[in-house]
C-alpha cells in the first residue's frame, strides 16, 4: 500500500514513456533557466506576429534529438518545427508556454510534454523552473505535483460546487471578444467568487491543485492542450472544449473540477455533454 505522497506502482512501459518525459523536462529546464532574463536573449516574431525566443528553438531541437535516440519509432509534433514520423505514438512539446511572459522576465512559464497514443493524451508533465514547480501525469496513475524538487504530493481538484463561491482563471478577455464571447466571460466573471488572470499552463494547474475552480480559453493549440489535459483529469476534475467535448481536439477549452462543469459551459453559451 502506498501512502498519499508516493507514487503507485506503474505498469513497465508507463513508467518508461513517463520517466523519459521527466527526463526531457529537466533537458529544457537547464536551457530555459540558463536564457531566462539573459542580456543576450535572441527574439524573433513569427508569420503569426507572436514572440519565439533563441530558448524556445533550442528546447525543441534538444526535445527532438534526445527523442529521436529513445523513442525513434515514434512521432513528433512541437510549436516551433512541427511535425516528424507518423504512427499511433506521437509526442506533443511546447518548448515555452508563454513566451510572452518569458521574453519580459515574467517567470510564469513552462515546458509542456505530452504523449499521445492514437490521438489520445496518456501523459503529460509541465515544468515551470522559475516557479520552482512541475506537474505530472499518466492515465490511470494520479496527477503530481512537485516543489523545488521535494517528494511529489498528490493533487486533487476542489470539491467547491456553488459558482457563487468559485475562483475562475483565464488567460486574457481580448480573446473573448475576438470570438464574440466577450459579455459572456464578464458576466461569469462577476458572477463567481474570484476571477483573475493567471493565464497560460498556470490556470490549469492550479485548477489541479483545487486552488482555482473553473479555467477557459476560446482558442488554444494542441500544443498548448495535450499536457495540460491528463493532468486536469487524473486530478479529477473535466476538461473539454467549449461544446463540451472531451478532449484536446476542439481548438478551445472549458476546463473545471467537474462539480462546477455544466455550469461553466452554460455560462459560456455551450450546452454541456
Amino acid at each position: 500500500m502506498t501512502s498519499e505522497n508516493e507514487l503507485p506502482p506503474r505498469p513497465a512501459h508507463a513508467l518508461a514513456d513517463l520517466a523519459l518525459a521527466l527526463e526531457l523536462a529537466d533537458l529544457a529546464d537547464t536551457i530555459t533557466s540558463t536564457r531566462f532574463r539573459a542580456a543576450d536573449l535572441v527574439v524573433t516574431s513569427k508569420p503569426d506576429l507572436t514572440p519565439v525566443s533563441d530558448a524556445d528553438q533550442a528546447v525543441e531541437r534538444a526535445i527532438r534529438e534526445h527523442l529521436s535516440q529513445h523513442r525513434p519509432g515514434d512521432a513528433f509534433f512541437g510549436e516551433e518545427y512541427g511535425s516528424t514520423g507518423v504512427g499511433p505514438r506521437k509526442w506533443v512539446v511546447d518548448p515555452i508556454d508563454g513566451t510572452k511572459n518569458y521574453v519580459r522576465g515574467v517567470p510564469v512559464w513552462a515546458t509542456l510534454i505530452a504523449l499521445l497514443v492514437e490521438d489520445e493524451p496518456v501523459l503529460g508533465v509541465v515544468s515551470a523552473p522559475a516557479l520552482g514547480q512541475r506537474w505530472w501525469a499518466a492515465t490511470g496513475e494520479g496527477a503530481y505535483t512537485s516543489v523545488r524538487g521535494e517528494s511529489p504530493r498528490l493533487i486533487k481538484v476542489s470539491r467547491v460546487a456553488d459558482v457563487g463561491d468559485a475562483s475562475l482563471s483565464y488567460a486574457s478577455l481580448s480573446g473573448w471578444h475576438e470570438h464574440g464571447k466577450l459579455e459572456a466571460m464578464v458576466e461569469l466573471t462577476q458572477r463567481v467568487w474570484r476571477s483573475r488572470g493567471y493565464g497560460d499552463f498556470w490556470s490549469y494547474m492550479l485548477l489541479a491543485e483545487g486552488a482555482v475552480d473553473l479555467a477557459a480559453e476560446p482558442e488554444l493549440s494542441l500544443w498548448d492542450m495535450a499536457a495540460l489535459a491528463p493532468i486536469v483529469t487524473e486530478a479529477g476534475g473535466r476538461f473539454t472544449g467549449l461544446n463540451g467535448v472531451p478532449g484536446i481536439h476542439q481548438g478551445n477549452v472549458a476546463a473545471s473540477n467537474a462539480i462546477l462543469h455544466e455550469a461553466l459551459l452554460r455560462a459560456l453559451g455551450a450546452q454541456g455533454q
